[in-house]
């Protein structure tokens, strides 16, 4: 007979109001089984805050976005301008340009939301590029992230993208001069130029047809897309585990930090209020894009200093400094390499690079365990190089892209800035790579020598026969574990011609990847070994007044002290 008995109705407490919301919300969507995620552990770097502030960014586009559409005609249908901005009235203009200026001029608040939307944009797109360069300089795009890599770097394609259609749509002379451009750089492509340009414009250039599709691809199929692929990333985030730099705890099977619920959620929280202030901020004060002084757009006019956002710097410059190269093939169609090279090869070559950077630095090197603690930058001085390189690169072209106003301004020959930057573009990123390595080499070497001498103190001794000399300390014993356990990083051996007289079958192979991994790894400093650090902090610890055995272990920071706690996460 079953001993169980119900509590008499006089005993029962009734449930609040809040407990009744919640097992309601729990028994319909499972939110009791996420609990997991409010202890969820996330690091703490001031580096990791990047993709916040594009996260952050892009809410803010979305919201101003939302309010823009309700205001924006995005008609290329021709009006005769009657607003309150005398200089614009009795002028033909789209609906499109005419209804920029209403937005701007007529509807309260109108021109800070417009301003507060494109600083979003220009906010969001630099937040990406530092993201992204966070990501290659510390290695965090290895097993298990590269397609999260891929995801991130499509991204950062289609905020830029997203960027140009929506400075295309007021239909200014500045933004139809950017179109014009593009126009061309269609054009320029070989076979399929002339049907993308139908396609785009709806016919022959401007057409009647470019600002109602660039509308829709810029608040519906783009946004939609990005929504999609930044979920989708945020939730690898979330699986793969955070990434974190080395530190005493810290291991490949751990990520020490502070839980998403209160502490992470609460920080973050005020994080969004920063960045949105500081928008608002820059939309009040610093004026951008005022589209009343460039007036409607005119096939016949240009605008004089003519400059797109900064992120098209770089297509800018590269189409400025390319010198005039064209050919006819046979059945006169004439190929305009000054434009394909510079507007179409070139940006398709640096986005791949950088898109496979992972694939190719895991192919060379042969490693496929899996990586949560990051690099410094300094600890792969190759890979840093290359990135830096690539910056200097893309920073030659930007200012290339701004040469008329660099002559103006400094009252330079126009055609002297031109050939500065296609020499520039040879030899900035060269010497830019080898500075960036021997700096990188040159800290490598600075942080043995704090493991083996200590640090400097800034306090002087004498000793007994007159000599001064300055003392040194030991390193923080965090610091030291840091230093200590970096990743040994060495080149593959070279591969055998052959075997037992057989010859190796892949011996090209393995001797372009021995060729590519000396490249990648070759000439690192190699950290101290056991008996250098152990005679280094005897003699560090009989300076300081202290004694450690000779022969005894070498007690580095603080390690193993995971040992109760999840495998998988930690606080502090």
């Amino acid at each position: 007979m079953s001993t169980t008995r119900s509590a008499p109705q006089s005993a029962r407490t009734e449930e609040s109001s809040g407990e009744r919301l919640a097992d309601w919300a729990d028994s319909r969507l499972g939110i009791y089984h996420l609990r997991f995620l409010v202890r969820k552990v996330f690091p703490d770097h001031w580096s990791f805050m990047f993709g916040e502030i594009a996260l952050y960014s892009f809410i803010m586009l979305l919201l101003t976005g939302v309010w823009l559409t309700f205001f924006f005609n995005p008609s290329m249908g021709e009006v005769v301008y009657d607003g309150p901005h005398t200089p614009l009235q009795g002028m033909r203009m789209s609906e499109a340009y005419a209804s920029t200026v209403k937005i701007s001029f007529e509807i309260r608040g109108g021109l800070f939301i417009r301003q507060l939307h494109h600083w979003s944009a220009l906010t969001m797109i630099a937040a990406l590029c530092l993201h992204t360069m966070r990501h290659f300089f510390t290695g965090s795009f290895r097993k298990p992230r590269e397609a999260n890599w891929l995801i991130g770097f499509t991204l950062l394609v289609l905020v830029t993208l997203e960027g140009f259609l929506g400075y295309s749509l007021p239909d200014d002379l500045l933004s139809g001069t950017g179109l014009r451009i593009a126009e061309g750089v269609t054009l320029a492509i070989p076979v399929v130029g002339t049907y993308l340009v139908m396609f785009l414009f709806g016919g022959e250039f401007p057409g009647h047809d470019v600002i109602p599709r660039f509308y829709s691809l810029h608040i519906l199929l783009t946004p939609a897309i990005i929504v999609a692929l930044l979920t989708v990333h945020l939730f690898l985030v979330f699986y793969h585990k955070h990434t974190q730099f080395r530190g005493p705890g810290r291991t490949e099977q751990n990520v020490v930090g502070q839980p998403l619920m209160p502490h992470y959620t609460a920080k973050a929280g005020g994080f969004l209020f920063l960045v949105t202030g500081v928008l608002a901020l820059m939309a009040g004060v610093a004026q951008i894009n005022p589209v009343w002084n460039f007036g409607p757009y005119r096939s016949d006019q240009i605008s004089q200093g003519s400059q797109p956002d900064w992120y098209m710097g770089f297509l800018e410059g590269a189409l400025r400094a390319f010198p005039a190269w064209e050919f006819t093939v046979p059945g006169g169609y004439t190929v305009n390499m000054g434009v394909l090279v510079p507007a179409v090869i070139l940006p398709t070559l640096m986005m791949a690079v950088i898109a496979l950077w992972p694939f190719l630095e895991a192919w060379v090197t042969g490693d496929k365990r899996e990586h949560h603690l990051l690099d410094r930058p300094r600890d792969h001085p190759t890979r840093t190089a290359f990135g830096s390189a690539f910056i200097a690169f893309y920073m030659v072209l930007f200012f290339g892209g701004a040469n008329d106003i660099l002559a103006e301004k400094f009252n330079l020959s126009l055609n002297s800035i031109t050939y500065g930057v296609r020499i520039g573009i040879f030899l900035v990123p060269a010497l830019t790579y080898v500075i960036t390595k021997r700096i990188a080499l040159g800290l490598q070497l600075r942080d043995r020598d704090k493991l083996l001498h200590g640090r400097e103190t800034g306090r002087i001794r004498r000793l007994p026969h007159g000599e001064f000399v300055e003392v040194h300390e030991r390193l923080d014993r965090g610091r030291e574990y840091a230093l200590l356990t970096k990743e040994p990083y060495a080149p593959l051996p070279a591969p055998a011609a052959e075997h037992d007289g057989v010859p190796n079958p892949r011996n090209r192979k393995e001797a372009l990847r021995h060729r590519l991994s000396r490249w990648l790894y070759g000439g690192q400093v190699p950290a101290p070994t056991p008996e250098e650090m152990r005679e280094a902090l005897a003699h560090l610890d009989h300076a300081s007044g202290g004694h450690t055995p000779p022969d005894g272990p070498v007690k580095i920071g603080r390690q193993g002290s995971a040992g109760e706690r999840e495998p998988e996460q930690e606080l502090h």
